[in-house]
């Protein structure tokens, strides 16, 4: 199976949380042919990640496809876990990259840096503030290091990385916020619409509003990652395997490499979080 960062760290950014079998190193047990036979290996590459919704998030993608190709650094990458890719120790090992692929990722810093240039000059005509210093708000920006605008380093890695982590997490929080506040505010003016309306037209809306509701609710369950349902899902939709045949031992031998069951468990968890976040989007905009 091919090791796939893109896939790991961004769903790990995604989700905000530490795979439990990370701590886990598989069993050497043989395994049940009848189970395996004619299973077909899904590849990771073909799972793409999903927007983060992040300002930078096309910066944050082109960075990691491009780290990906070289074969030094993805093989440091299948041997750390998250917490080391979390902490910016694995930063350190950009230093011995090949030099095109440091060519790159100079050449896609320059490319973000004039980016954030044009995005603080069009705020700046907006609100006709010539006053204000351009390199000062360009400082606000802290995915990237802004000493050397022309040369990404290990340091530009760190700080994409710790930034991702730290802007998803406070991201996901206030999207929450805003959609419970979105609720209270569609439910008032619900209400007050109804009080202009004649008792037909008024039982004919809250049928429609009670369908909507129920429809909403029966959105796909979401498994913890880690869980025993969670390791029978990737069993069933990612190897292929019969639910029903389910055996702890065979799943981890199947993925031996601890690495591997990180990503197959955070492939499948992020179809079943789209399907949950397409149910919210999708009732905030029929509500």
């Amino acid at each position: 199976m091919k090791m796939r960062w893109r896939t790991s760290l961004q769903q790990y950014y995604f989700l905000s949380a530490t795979c439990l079998l990370i701590t886990l190193e598989a069993v050497p047990i043989d395994i049940d042919k009848t189970k395996v036979q004619n299973t077909q290996p899904v590849e990771s590459a073909k799972i793409e990640p999903p927007d983060t919704g992040l300002y930078y998030d096309e910066y944050l993608k082109q960075v990691i496809d491009v780290l990906e190709t070289d074969k030094h650094f993805r093989e440091k990458l299948q041997k750390a876990d998250i917490e080391e890719i979390k902490s910016g120790r694995l930063s350190k090992e950009l230093d011995l990259v090949s030099h095109h692929v440091r060519t790159k990722l100079d050449e896609l810093k320059r490319q973000e840096v004039g980016r954030l240039r044009m995005l603080i000059k069009a705020k700046l005509d907006s609100l006709q503030d010539i006053g204000m210093d351009h390199q000062a708000l360009l400082k606000q920006f802290d995915h990237l290091n802004h000493v050397n605008p022309d040369k990404f380093e290990s340091t530009d890695l760190d700080m994409l990385i710790k930034a991702a982590t730290s802007d998803l997490e406070h991201y996901d929080r206030t999207r929450h916020e805003e959609f419970k506040k979105y609720e209270m505010m569609k439910e008032h003016e619900r209400r007050e619409y109804l009080k202009t309306l004649n008792e037909e037209k008024r039982k004919e809306e809250e049928s429609k509003f009670e369908e909507m509701k129920k429809k909403h609710e029966n959105h796909p369950k979401v498994n913890h990652p880690g869980s025993k349902d969670q390791l029978k899902e990737v069993w069933e939709e990612t190897d292929g395997l019969d639910p029903n045949d389910f055996d702890p031992k065979t799943f981890f031998k199947l993925h031996g490499n601890r690495f591997d069951t990180n990503i197959a468990l955070y492939i499948c968890y992020l179809k079943r979080l789209y399907l949950l976040y397409s149910s919210l989007i999708s009732a905030m905009v029929c509500y």
